[in-house]
């Protein structure tokens, strides 16, 4: 009887010693060293959900260069392999009520984009029914739309319109979200489609992308003038000497505005920034640490 209970309390105190043991171990961790949450969704990048979303790049080309090189940058950026599997679709022309003429990028599109895009130039509301397919379809198959402007958000309120037209249940304050960066942008964007696209969708204004160190990378620089010695890639290299050569054209010229980065032989990707913001990049800090991370 003494040897049965000896040895039950020998079992006991092995069970509570290993017990103990697990529990010091899982709970070993040192300030500031907690582990992070895991994500539940591997297709995340950042705010972005690659199985789902659809990223709308919408480009006003009125009266600024700067698009061109957004252009250029943001098909750099989709050339990474880590953005392989976005789902995206461009837009030219989504400019608001700025007066100045337009800078002709469809040739720079072409290359750059193929088929997928959609020219709203001069022909906003048409663009809208025509581009309105494309996000239905990321719509009805549980995704979010990411709408980053590179530009004003006139043809942002006619699409998420198109769209309301036909699906009149949708809740879009949740399934838009706008993504914006300049004050400028929301001064010249109609005042009835402002009113409407921050009643209609989540509105994230963001860190301006023309300055560094605010929040968002600084894409903006008068400095960096050998690009091409960066781009290894022959496709990427092409895109970017179309838009470099086009905005050299266009800027200045007939009374559009003057980039004074792009006068002095630098370059202007500021509205890349938006991209960056949905994508989780924000601590990139600027053109070259751009062009040294993510263009090949």
């Amino acid at each position: 009887m003494k040897s049965n209970s000896f040895l039950f309390l020998a079992f006991a105190l092995l069970l509570f010693s290993c017990t103990a043991n697990n529990e010091t171990s899982s709970s070993e961790t040192t300030e500031g060293d907690e582990k992070p949450e895991e994500s539940t969704n591997e297709k995340l990048i950042g705010r972005f959900d690659v199985e789902k979303d659809l990223l709308m790049v919408q480009y006003d080309c009125k009266t600024d260069v700067d698009d061109l090189h957004t252009v250029a940058a943001f098909v750099s950026l989709m050339s990474n392999p880590q953005f392989s599997d976005v789902n995206y679709h461009a837009v030219a022309g989504t400019y608001g009520v700025q007066e100045g003429l337009y800078v002709p990028p469809n040739e720079l599109f072409q290359l750059a984009f193929g088929a997928n895009w959609t020219d709203a130039h001069e022909r906003i509301d048409a663009a809208a029914q025509e581009a309105k397919g494309r996000v239905k379809e990321a719509l009805q198959a549980g995704g979010n739309i990411w709408m980053a402007e590179a530009g004003q958000s006139d043809f942002s309120a006619a699409l998420i319109k198109a769209v309301k037209a036909d699906l009149p249940d949708l809740a879009t304050k949740d399934r838009f979200h706008i993504v914006q960066h300049s004050d400028w942008n929301e001064e010249v964007t109609g005042a009835e489609a402002m009113q409407f696209v921050k009643a209609n969708a989540t509105y994230h204004k963001i860190p301006d992308g023309n300055a560094v160190g605010n929040g968002t990378p600084g894409f903006k620089t008068p400095d960096f003038k050998d690009w091409d010695s960066k781009v290894t890639n022959s496709r990427l290299n092409e895109i970017w000497t179309l838009a470099v050569d086009l905005g050299n054209k266009y800027n200045n010229k007939e009374g559009r505005y003057n980039n004074t980065a792009v006068e002095a032989g630098g370059l202007d990707f500021s509205d890349l920034s938006e991209t960056c913001w949905i994508f989780g990049l924000e601590n990139i800090k600027d053109v070259a640490a751009f062009f040294e991370g993510y263009v090949e």
